[in-house]
């Protein structure tokens, strides 16, 4: 006979947001997918309570919360990571501010995400950013990426790569999967392959065992737009 299968286990979740029908609805839409929503909470003392008192898997984030609605919670996002490695972090915002999202990828090697408040009504992609974040992985909000990429890229390292391999990496630094990518561009998965083998090469990327090439090459796509462009 054989055996059902267990349903995997549902992500635990603490969201912070200084925004009441903000944090509600969206631990609501969340609850719905199967997220396990352990902690709803507006400052930065009771996300690090709620944090310590139910460990859960990813800390949502809102960057601007009490007192002063300036960077609490970027500073919180990396409080946190000190505390806590094994977390994941999803911070929101309403903005785009690319000093943010440098300083959150130069603290954090994985496990971090960085998306747009207008762009998680999505429930499904924020599931999947979720899950992405919570397994050591990067996600990153196109509008982010193609902010970065507008502010030009000249003198970095991403001008080794054909624009075939930079239409891959940006996609990679969304956090898709090699199939996701070729479904994207409507290519062969050997092809999308390929591609990312050459982007890699072009970056200087060794396999090494200890290291997560996609994570440093997702990195390094972003990191490129701020003239650091360090691997």
């Amino acid at each position: 006979m054989i055996e059902p299968e267990e349903p995997p286990v549902p992500l635990r979740v603490v969201v912070c947001d200084d925004s009441g029908i903000f944090r509600e609805g969206l631990a609501l839409l969340l609850e719905a997918a199967g997220v396990a929503v352990v902690g709803s909470v507006d400052s930065v003392p009771r996300l690090m309570g709620a944090v310590v008192a139910e460990h859960p898997d990813l800390a949502v984030i809102d960057i601007r919360l009490p007192p002063t609605h300036t960077t609490e919670g970027l500073s919180a996002a990396l409080d946190l990571h000190q505390r806590h490695p094994e977390l994941g972090i999803l911070v929101l915002s309403t903005y785009v501010e690319a000093l943010w999202v440098f300083t959150l990828l130069d603290a954090f090697d994985a496990g971090i995400g960085y998306l747009l408040k207008d762009r998680v009504d999505n429930v499904d992609a924020l599931v999947g950013s979720l899950r992405r974040v919570s397994e050591g992985g990067i996600a990153m909000d196109l509008e982010v990426i193609t902010r970065m990429i507008a502010a030009g890229r000249r003198g970095t390292v991403l001008d080794r790569l054909t624009e075939r391999e930079l239409d891959v990496l940006h996609l990679l630094a969304e956090g898709r999967s090699n199939a996701g990518i070729a479904a994207s561009l409507r290519l062969a998965v050997k092809t999308v392959e390929g591609h990312v083998a050459s982007a890699f090469r072009a970056l200087d990327l060794e396999p090494v065992e200890a290291d997560n090439r996609r994570v440093k090459a997702a990195l390094a796509f972003l990191a490129a737009h701020d003239g650091r462009g360090n691997l």
